[in-house]
């Protein structure tokens, strides 16, 4: 497993560059307003959302597996310690398919355990469409 620090950056170009430098690593996916390093030491997966306006740099704290059976044992970690979480299956996002389980700390840092299933070509699900409303009752004549 390794920890993953994923930043909000005001220009990706200039924060590749930088963190290229730093770690001595390169680019180990890059898409538009999007791009991630897996470094080997330190153990890190360092994340990088192209977001000008963030008001905060952090954008949220991780902890990548290589075994689903890791994210069952945090669930069941969290539920047995009354966190609250959130799990997601087979979910798209940062242009991987993952299975993943999210809790917020007590000053509402996000937390994310998650294993990557394979890569996407898209960076998170589509927004699914919303419920038609029936039409109200007609009041004419």
């Amino acid at each position: 497993m390794r920890l993953q620090l994923a930043l909000n950056v005001r220009n990706l170009d200039q924060a590749i560059d930088f963190y290229s430098k730093m770690f001595g690593a390169e680019v180990n996916k890059r898409k538009p307003g999007y791009a991630n390093f897996s470094i080997d030491q330190p153990p890190l997966k360092l994340v990088l959302f192209e977001d000008p306006n963030a008001a905060e740099r952090l954008n949220h704290l991780g902890v990548e597996v290589f075994d689903s059976q890791q994210v069952e044992d945090a669930t069941n970690r969290f539920g047995a310690s009354e966190l609250s979480y959130q799990t997601q299956e087979k979910t798209t996002c940062c242009y991987a398919v993952q299975d993943k389980v999210w809790a917020t700390d007590p000053e509402g840092m996000r937390w994310e355990w998650y294993k990557v299933l394979e890569n996407s070509d898209t960076f998170s699900e589509p927004e699914p469409e919303p419920e038609p409303k029936p039409a109200p009752p007609s009041t004419c004549c």
